[in-house]
C-alpha cells in the first residue's frame, strides 16, 4: 500500500518569538515492512540553520534554528510511504513462556548483552507502580507465550479503557490514567508499556500515523486525523536476536498496512514530534492537522480536477468561438 502523510504544525505566538530552536521527529522509519518512498519537511520563517541525523534507536531527527523575530511558525512534513502487512521473523521462540523471557533480562554477571534491555527500565512517563502489575497479571498466566500475554493485555484495555480526548494530558501520569480507565492513545501506549516494564519484560513506545479513511468494510479508527501511538513487545529467539511485534491498545487490534511508523523510544518524550527552545513568546496557540490518505485516491483527485480544468477551457473556448462567429 502507498500511503500519502501529511503532517502540519502550527504556532501562533504572542507576544512574538525572538530566537528559537527546534527539535523534531517528522520522517518515518524504514523497516522490514515499511519503505520510504519520499520525505519533505517546509519550514516557515525559513530556519538558519537546519539538519538531519540519527538518534540512539534509529529514528531520523530533524534540527532547525530561527534566528529572526516570529509570530507563528508553521512545519508541514509530507511524506509518502510504502507500507506492506508486518511479518514477524522465523527466528523468534514464540512459545517461549513469559517468565523465561523475563529471565533473560535479569542482569547477570558476564551475561550476553541484549539490546532490547534498554526497554526495560523505567522511563520519564513510564514508571514502575504496583497498579501497573497488579492490572497485568491477570494476562500473565503460568507458562503463557508472551505474544498470547501482549494480545490478551492488549485485548483487556481495549475493552476496559474508554477513549475520551479531553480526560488527559501528556503531563498526566500513566498511573492516574490507569485509575481513571479513560485517556487517549499515548495513555493506553504507555500503560501498557508499564505492564509489561512492571512484570520484568521489554516494552516499547511507537508513534506513527492509521490511514485516514479505513480499508472498504471496516470501521473507522480512533486516531485518524492525528498522530497516532502504539506498542511493541520484544520476543527473543531460541538462540539468539528475536524481534519486535507491535499492539495497538487503542484499537484492540495489531498494527498492519494501514499504519505508518514514525518512530521508536522509551516513550513520548523520546519521540514526540516536535519541541523546542524559545526566547520570547510567552503564550501561544497549537493546532496539528494530519491527513493520511493512499497515494492512488490523490492521483485519481488530481486526474479529475485536471479533467475538470480542461473541460472548463474547452467549453470557454467554444463560447468565444461562437460569440465571435455571431452576426454584429
Amino acid at each position: 500500500m502507498l500511503l500519502h502523510v501529511t503532517h502540519e504544525t502550527r504556532y501562533d505566538y504572542a507576544p512574538p518569538v525572538e530566537t528559537a530552536q527546534h527539535l523534531a521527529h517528522l520522517k518515518p522509519r524504514e523497516t522490514p515492512s515499511q519503505r520510504l518512498v519520499s520525505h519533505a519537511l517546509s519550514i516557515t520563517p525559513a530556519p538558519a540553520q537546519q539538519n538531519e541525523s540519527p538518534d540512539l534507536y534509529g529514528n531520523t531527527r530533524a534540527f532547525f534554528a530561527l534566528e529572526s523575530t516570529h509570530e507563528e511558525l508553521v512545519v508541514t512534513a509530507e511524506s509518502v510511504v510504502e507500507t506492506s502487512t508486518p511479518v514477524l521473523a522465523a527466528s523468534i521462540a514464540r512459545e517461549l513462556p513469559w517468565e523465561e523471557v523475563r529471565e533473560r533480562f535479569r542482569y547477570r554477571k558476564g551475561s550476553r548483552f541484549d539490546a532490547a534491555s534498554d526497554f526495560v527500565f523505567p522511563s520519564r512517563y513510564v514508571p514502575r507502580h504496583d497498579d501497573f502489575a497488579t492490572y497485568a497479571r491477570p494476562s500473565f498466566a503460568p507458562g503463557r507465550p508472551t505474544f498470547d500475554v501482549a494480545t490478551d493485555l492488549m485485548q483487556r484495555m481495549y475493552h476496559d479503557f474508554d477513549y475520551d480526548a479531553g480526560s488527559t494530558e501528556i503531563s498526566t501520569p500513566a498511573v492516574e490514567a490507569l485509575a481513571q480507565r479513560k485517556g487517549v492513545c499515548q495513555d493506553f501506549a504507555h500503560i501498557l508499556i508499564a505492564c509489561f516494564r512492571t512484570m520484568g519484560l521489554p516494552a516499547r513506545y511507537v508513534s506513527g500515523y492509521l490511514l485516514t479513511q479505513p480499508p472498504p468494510g471496516q470501521p473507522r479508527l480512533v486516531g485518524a486525523d492525528a498522530s497516532h501511538a502504539w506498542v511493541s513487545v520484544y520476543l527473543p529467539g531460541a538462540d539468539g536476536p528475536g524481534d519486535w511485534a507491535d499492539f495497538d491498545p487503542t484499537n484492540g487490534r495489531q498494527p498492519g498496512e494501514d499504519y505508518v511508523t514514525l518512530a521508536i523510544g522509551r516513550d513520548y518524550a523520546d519521540v514526540s514530534p516536535m519541541r523546542g527552545v524559545l526566547h520570547g513568546g510567552a503564550r501561544h496557540t497549537l493546532d496539528v492537522g494530519v491527513t493520511v490518505r493512499p497515494l492512488e485516491e490523490l492521483r485519481a483527485e488530481a486526474a479529475a480536477a485536471a479533467r475538470s480544468v480542461d473541460g472548463s477551457q474547452s467549453q470557454s473556448q467554444s463560447q468565444s468561438q461562437s460569440q465571435s462567429q455571431s452576426p454584429s
